[in-house]
């Protein structure tokens, strides 16, 4: 006979079995599921966009989603992250951050899933996705233009934006999204993407110089339709330690 356990249901809190004490096998708790979701937030010519795939597999058959899928038994469940975004979008070595956990009963058609979501930001200019698996494609779509996904994708995906918006205001960011040479509209682009706020133009200038994070470069834009602009690089150092300190990042 199988060893059983006797659970509580807190008081207030509903329980499925309709009763407040209950004995439930051990083998109950060994038939769930798992999986992970990844959100991969992309910046290319001042947008930011998000990697979703056009599923080719039911359930949601057709619908679009994020890359995700079921972990394997012997799996850890990081490793899993990479494995599933590479088999679904060829995506490969791609650092990766946990944001939260889903555990809706109802959340996953075939039975009870529970989910992992994870996300990252990248420059698009340096990846080229392409579908594989059963994912029927994969497409840079922007964050704007995000119709319905499937299953709870739409709450995964706004969760994990939210902690992306809280990380860019306490680390700074750009030192992988940007070129070695850039101008301060470029950085300004880059934080109201990432932020969907406007900042005035010499507010913003005054609080990022006032960081000492960047060099000023004795090289201005060439071939722009306007007035080049004085060019700046990262300072690598500083950068470093600010995101080990953290910062303030409020105008």
């Amino acid at each position: 006979m199988a060893e059983k356990t006797t659970s509580t249901v807190p008081k207030g809190q509903k329980s499925q079995f309709a009763v407040p004490y209950y004995e439930i096998s051990y083998d109950k708790f060994f038939q769930f599921g798992v999986s992970v979701d990844c959100v991969v937030f992309g910046y290319h010519e001042n947008r930011l966009k998000i990697l979703l795939i056009k599923r080719g597999a039911a359930p949601f058959m057709g619908m679009w989603a994020l890359p995700g899928d079921l972990v394997y038994p012997n799996e850890n469940i990081d490793v899993a992250a990479q494995r599933i975004l590479r088999d679904l979008t060829g995506i490969d070595n791609l650092f990766m951050e946990q944001t939260k956990v889903y555990g809706q009963v109802d959340r996953h058609p075939a039975g009870r899933v529970i989910t992992t979501g994870y996300y990252s930001l990248i420059d698009i200019a340096k990846h080229d996705p392409h579908a594989s698996a059963w994912a029927d494609g994969v497409y840079w779509m922007d964050l704007n233009e995000v119709p319905k996904l499937a299953f709870d994708h739409s709450d995964i995906l706004k969760d994990a934006l939210q902690i992306l918006q809280q990380r860019v205001r306490h680390q700074p960011v750009g030192f992988e999204l940007l070129p070695e040479k850039f101008a301060l509209a470029d950085l300004q682009a880059l934080y109201e993407a990432i932020l969907n706020e406007s900042y005035d133009k010499a507010n913003f200038r005054k609080r990022i110089l006032s960081m000492n994070l960047l060099i000023s470069l004795k090289e201005n834009q060439k071939d722009v339709p306007h007035r080049p602009a004085r060019l700046y690089k990262f300072d690598k150092q500083r950068y470093d330690e600010l995101i080990a300190k953290g910062f303030s990042f409020e105008l």
